[in-house]
């Protein structure tokens, strides 16, 4: 499955005007629902200051950061898990996805309608029933998931025996506790699951274990104080169902995407008490939700930071850069950006005895700078 964010919710919060200013790319963004069919597709590239840091020590001819794949999702309503609103297509496009950013509308504004059965129904600003839609038709969708796995599941067994019944002992104790939390429009990554359940859950790609994030949607009234009381609405079940949160306006986004002068860049978002973009913030958030990590390589001719997974060894992440570097890898030698930015200098930081040569077990740490030896 390929690695991607999905931005998911109800028609006119603002998922589209999020998206096109992450991708700088032109997504429907109209006041009326279902204006978003077809997915929208965009790479977004990852700001790190650490790569800007190696820039700056190197000088290099180009600089090449790691990037995010968004995925920008038609808005479901209620009855979705039906049909609904073309529900079926939309929950089908959730589920290729790797992980979901939910956008919940957390502003006022009686010139946008607000929608969350129909379009021709105008419903109040209400964050917590607005998730709890999403998370209602979700769960649906995922309580037939599960229904028809359990059926195959239990004619396997019947037909096999005992000892089918013991292939499937963590997947029937894991159904055994999502099912609860399904018939109840309840998230599945809200179970208590052990490692061994989660694994034998992995091939259903439920919509509700995916890993999640809130995006607050508000005004930009809000910006400088960074809540209100619908964004602590949201904070609240974001812990209950073990999701995260980003706060961004929209609207300034949107703006702050037209700017291109870093310098500009830098004095609009001070203008409203912003050290960063909360793009910039939901990005990092979705990329470490992944579970993927950065490791850099540095010289005169290029400065990159390379995607690898958490917990992946150094054959693995040369294996990113070419796969001859994998197949044939001998050594790594590595060194932190954190110790270029205390020593100032490869050769500075070798004289410090930092300069390590790890080999074949090595499970390459985010931050990591490193160099390949390799034979083919």
């Amino acid at each position: 499955m390929k690695l991607t964010c999905g931005i998911v919710g109800l028609p006119n919060v603002g998922k589209s005007t999020i998206f096109s200013a992450l991708t700088k790319t032109p997504a429907s963004a109209e006041n009326y629902p279902f204006c978003t069919i077809d997915p929208n597709l965009g790479v977004v590239d990852l700001p790190d200051e650490r790569l800007d840091f190696m820039a700056d020590v190197f000088q290099p001819k180009k600089k090449i950061p790691a990037s995010v794949d968004f995925v920008d999702i038609a808005g479901l309503i209620k009855g979705a898990s039906k049909g609904e609103g073309l529900g079926n297509q939309f929950l089908a496009n959730i589920r290729e996805t790797t992980v979901i950013a939910h956008v919940v509308r957390c502003f006022d504004n009686p010139d946008i309608q607000h929608v969350r059965e129909d379009a021709k129904t105008e419903a109040g600003i209400d964050p917590e029933s607005d998730i709890l839609t999403i998370d209602f038709e979700l769960a649906q969708a995922d309580l037939d998931t599960l229904s028809k796995r359990n059926e195959k599941v239990t004619k396997q067994i019947r037909s096999l025996g005992a000892e089918e019944k013991k292939k499937y002992t963590h997947y029937l104790s894991a159904a055994e506790k999502i099912k609860p939390l399904l018939e109840d429009g309840k998230c599945a990554r809200m179970a208590d699951l052990s490692e061994e359940e989660i694994d034998a859950l992995y091939d259903l790609h439920l919509l509700t274990m995916k890993p999640q994030v809130f995006v607050c949607n508000i005004d930009e009234d809000t910006i400088a104080s960074g809540t209100n009381d619908y964004v602590e609405t949201v904070r609240r079940i974001a812990g209950e169902s073990r999701s995260e949160v980003v706060v961004i306006c929209g609207k300034f986004e949107a703006d702050l995407s037209d700017v291109t002068d870093e310098n500009d860049r830098k004095e609009f978002m001070e203008s409203v008490g912003l050290k960063e973009s909360g793009l910039t913030v939901l990005a990092r958030h979705v990329y470490h939700l992944m579970g993927l990590r950065t490791f850099f390589t540095g010289g005169a001719d290029e400065c990159r930071a390379w995607t690898i997974h958490a917990g992946d060894k150094a054959p693995q992440a040369a294996g990113v850069i070419h796969t001859d570097f994998e197949k044939g890898f001998i050594k790594a030698e590595a060194y932190t950006v954190d110790d270029l930015r205390q020593y100032g200098s490869e050769a500075k930081i070798k004289e410090a005895g930092k300069y390590r040569q790890e080999g074949k077990d090595y499970v390459v740490q985010d931050g990591d700078v490193l160099f390949f030896k390799f034979n083919v």
